[in-house]
Protein backbone atom coordinates (compact mmCIF):
# COMPACT_ATOMS: atom_id res chain seq x y z
CA UNK A 1 0.00 0.00 0.00
CA UNK A 2 1.51 3.79 -1.08
CA UNK A 3 1.67 6.09 1.80
CA UNK A 4 -1.57 8.01 1.89
CA UNK A 5 -0.66 11.19 -0.42
CA UNK A 6 -0.56 14.93 1.22
CA UNK A 7 -2.95 17.46 -0.19
CA UNK A 8 -1.65 21.01 -0.36
CA UNK A 9 -3.52 24.44 -0.49
CA UNK A 10 -2.01 27.42 -1.67
CA UNK A 11 -2.61 29.33 1.35
CA UNK A 12 -1.23 33.22 -0.08
CA UNK A 13 -4.80 34.53 -0.81
CA UNK A 14 -8.39 33.49 -1.49
CA UNK A 15 -10.54 31.32 0.58
CA UNK A 16 -7.89 29.15 1.06
CA UNK A 17 -9.46 28.09 4.28
CA UNK A 18 -12.80 27.24 2.57
CA UNK A 19 -10.84 24.21 0.65
CA UNK A 20 -9.32 23.12 3.20
CA UNK A 21 -13.16 22.64 4.97
CA UNK A 22 -13.90 20.92 2.27
CA UNK A 23 -11.39 18.49 2.09
CA UNK A 24 -11.83 18.10 5.85
CA UNK A 25 -15.42 17.14 5.14
CA UNK A 26 -14.37 14.01 3.40
CA UNK A 27 -12.05 12.77 5.47
CA UNK A 28 -8.94 14.60 3.84
CA UNK A 29 -6.60 16.76 5.66
CA UNK A 30 -4.57 19.18 4.64
CA UNK A 31 -1.33 21.22 4.96
CA UNK A 32 -1.26 25.28 3.89
CA UNK A 33 1.68 25.80 1.34
CA UNK A 34 3.22 28.87 1.33
CA UNK A 35 7.10 28.16 1.31
CA UNK A 36 8.91 25.93 -1.50
CA UNK A 37 9.50 24.13 1.84
CA UNK A 38 5.66 23.49 2.19
CA UNK A 39 5.85 22.43 -1.36
CA UNK A 40 8.12 19.99 -0.95
CA UNK A 41 5.94 18.35 2.06
CA UNK A 42 3.16 17.58 -0.75
CA UNK A 43 1.69 15.58 -3.47
CA UNK A 44 -1.28 17.54 -4.94
CA UNK A 45 -2.17 20.94 -4.42
CA UNK A 46 -5.41 23.46 -4.49
CA UNK A 47 -4.56 26.18 -5.88
CA UNK A 48 -7.70 29.15 -4.53
CA UNK A 49 -9.24 32.25 -6.07
CA UNK A 50 -8.35 35.49 -5.26
CA UNK A 51 -7.07 38.30 -7.60
CA UNK A 52 -4.26 36.46 -10.31
CA UNK A 53 -2.15 39.14 -10.55
CA UNK A 54 -1.83 39.23 -6.84
CA UNK A 55 -1.45 35.43 -6.84
CA UNK A 56 1.29 35.85 -9.10
CA UNK A 57 3.15 38.94 -7.23
CA UNK A 58 2.59 36.68 -3.84
CA UNK A 59 4.07 33.44 -5.88
CA UNK A 60 7.06 35.76 -6.69
CA UNK A 61 7.75 36.81 -2.74
CA UNK A 62 7.51 33.79 -1.15
CA UNK A 63 10.14 31.86 -4.09
CA UNK A 64 7.80 29.41 -5.22
CA UNK A 65 7.11 30.31 -8.82
CA UNK A 66 10.24 28.31 -10.11
CA UNK A 67 9.20 25.38 -7.69
CA UNK A 68 6.07 25.26 -8.34
CA UNK A 69 6.32 25.14 -12.22
CA UNK A 70 8.90 22.31 -11.91
CA UNK A 71 6.25 20.48 -9.85
CA UNK A 72 3.42 20.79 -12.46
CA UNK A 73 5.59 20.34 -15.87
CA UNK A 74 6.61 16.89 -13.23
CA UNK A 75 2.24 16.14 -13.42
CA UNK A 76 2.01 16.97 -9.86
CA UNK A 77 -2.26 16.98 -9.32
CA UNK A 78 -3.75 20.09 -9.33
CA UNK A 79 -7.29 22.38 -8.83
CA UNK A 80 -7.34 25.16 -9.51
CA UNK A 81 -10.77 27.14 -8.75
CA UNK A 82 -11.20 31.00 -10.61
CA UNK A 83 -7.61 32.48 -10.24
CA UNK A 84 -6.15 29.16 -10.28
CA UNK A 85 -7.68 28.23 -13.46
CA UNK A 86 -6.08 31.45 -14.77
CA UNK A 87 -2.77 30.66 -13.07
CA UNK A 88 -2.75 27.31 -14.05
CA UNK A 89 -3.65 28.24 -18.18
CA UNK A 90 -1.29 28.29 -20.93
CA UNK A 91 -2.80 31.58 -22.39
CA UNK A 92 -4.08 34.68 -21.11
CA UNK A 93 -6.00 37.02 -22.69
CA UNK A 94 -6.67 40.49 -20.77
CA UNK A 95 -3.75 39.20 -18.24
CA UNK A 96 -0.86 42.58 -17.30
CA UNK A 97 1.93 42.98 -18.52
CA UNK A 98 2.65 41.99 -15.03
CA UNK A 99 1.14 38.56 -14.70
CA UNK A 100 2.37 35.07 -15.44
CA UNK A 101 0.62 31.72 -15.63
CA UNK A 102 2.03 28.45 -15.58
CA UNK A 103 0.58 26.32 -18.53
CA UNK A 104 -0.38 23.41 -16.59
CA UNK A 105 -3.16 23.16 -18.74
CA UNK A 106 -4.01 23.49 -22.63
CA UNK A 107 -6.53 26.29 -22.05
CA UNK A 108 -7.07 30.08 -23.05
CA UNK A 109 -8.87 31.66 -20.47
CA UNK A 110 -10.32 35.67 -20.57
CA UNK A 111 -9.80 37.64 -17.00
CA UNK A 112 -13.08 38.76 -15.38
CA UNK A 113 -15.20 37.67 -18.57
CA UNK A 114 -18.18 37.86 -17.04
CA UNK A 115 -17.58 41.06 -15.48
CA UNK A 116 -17.15 42.99 -12.67
CA UNK A 117 -18.01 41.84 -8.42
CA UNK A 118 -21.68 43.62 -9.13
CA UNK A 119 -21.78 41.26 -11.55
CA UNK A 120 -21.32 37.98 -10.42
CA UNK A 121 -23.82 35.06 -10.01
CA UNK A 122 -25.09 31.36 -9.02
CA UNK A 123 -26.53 29.05 -11.13
CA UNK A 124 -27.27 25.10 -11.48
CA UNK A 125 -24.78 23.56 -13.76
CA UNK A 126 -24.84 20.01 -15.19
CA UNK A 127 -21.52 18.41 -14.89
CA UNK A 128 -21.66 14.50 -15.76
CA UNK A 129 -18.60 13.78 -14.15
CA UNK A 130 -19.96 14.74 -10.50
CA UNK A 131 -22.92 12.83 -11.39
CA UNK A 132 -26.73 12.96 -12.37
CA UNK A 133 -27.55 16.40 -10.08
CA UNK A 134 -26.96 19.49 -11.50
CA UNK A 135 -24.08 21.26 -9.22
CA UNK A 136 -24.58 24.86 -7.42
CA UNK A 137 -21.82 27.15 -8.63
CA UNK A 138 -20.87 30.36 -7.31
CA UNK A 139 -18.84 32.26 -10.22
CA UNK A 140 -17.31 35.82 -8.26
CA UNK A 141 -15.89 37.91 -11.09
CA UNK A 142 -14.69 34.78 -12.86
CA UNK A 143 -12.22 34.22 -15.43
CA UNK A 144 -14.01 32.38 -18.55
CA UNK A 145 -12.07 29.26 -21.20
CA UNK A 146 -12.15 30.48 -24.51
CA UNK A 147 -10.56 27.85 -25.96
CA UNK A 148 -9.41 24.41 -25.37
CA UNK A 149 -6.45 22.01 -26.48
CA UNK A 150 -7.60 18.68 -28.28
CA UNK A 151 -6.33 16.98 -24.87
CA UNK A 152 -8.53 18.59 -22.51
CA UNK A 153 -12.37 17.51 -21.36
CA UNK A 154 -14.68 20.33 -21.03
CA UNK A 155 -16.84 19.08 -17.47
CA UNK A 156 -19.53 21.84 -17.70
CA UNK A 157 -19.66 25.21 -19.67
CA UNK A 158 -22.26 28.30 -19.21
CA UNK A 159 -23.93 29.02 -22.51
CA UNK A 160 -21.04 26.97 -24.10
CA UNK A 161 -18.70 28.48 -22.92
CA UNK A 162 -16.56 25.89 -20.92
CA UNK A 163 -16.10 26.94 -16.91
CA UNK A 164 -15.01 23.32 -15.38
CA UNK A 165 -12.03 21.87 -17.34
CA UNK A 166 -9.82 18.25 -17.23
CA UNK A 167 -6.40 17.63 -18.84
CA UNK A 168 -4.44 14.82 -16.98
CA UNK A 169 -3.58 15.41 -13.43
CA UNK A 170 -5.09 18.93 -13.63
CA UNK A 171 -8.76 19.73 -12.67
CA UNK A 172 -9.67 23.41 -13.45
CA UNK A 173 -12.95 25.58 -12.55
CA UNK A 174 -14.60 29.03 -12.98
CA UNK A 175 -16.55 28.98 -10.34
CA UNK A 176 -16.20 27.92 -5.97
CA UNK A 177 -16.99 24.55 -5.38
CA UNK A 178 -15.82 25.50 -1.84
CA UNK A 179 -18.39 28.00 -1.33
CA UNK A 180 -21.09 25.63 -1.95
CA UNK A 181 -20.92 23.10 0.76
CA UNK A 182 -21.18 20.28 -2.04
CA UNK A 183 -17.94 18.35 -2.05
CA UNK A 184 -18.24 16.67 -4.86
CA UNK A 185 -15.61 18.86 -6.94
CA UNK A 186 -13.08 17.94 -4.29
CA UNK A 187 -14.27 14.39 -4.53
CA UNK A 188 -13.44 14.03 -8.33
CA UNK A 189 -9.74 15.67 -7.88
CA UNK A 190 -9.12 13.09 -4.63
CA UNK A 191 -10.40 10.39 -7.39
CA UNK A 192 -7.66 12.24 -9.62
CA UNK A 193 -5.16 11.90 -6.83
CA UNK A 194 -5.58 8.44 -6.21
CA UNK A 195 -5.84 7.10 -9.33
CA UNK A 196 -2.24 9.58 -10.15
CA UNK A 197 -0.49 7.47 -7.29
CA UNK A 198 -2.43 4.32 -7.21
CA UNK A 199 -4.28 5.29 -3.97
CA UNK A 200 -8.43 3.46 -3.55
CA UNK A 201 -10.29 6.22 -3.77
Amino acid sequence: MNPTPRVGVLALQGAFGAHQRSLAALGVPSLEVRTPGDLGNVDALVIPGGESTTLWHLLGVNGLVEPLGERLAAGMPTLGTCAGLILLASDVRDGRSDQGWFSAIDISVRRNAFGRQIDSFECDLAVPALGPEDFHAVFIRAPLVEHVGPNVEVLAAVDGGPVAVREGPVLATAFHPELTGDTRVHRLFMDVLATRTGQVG
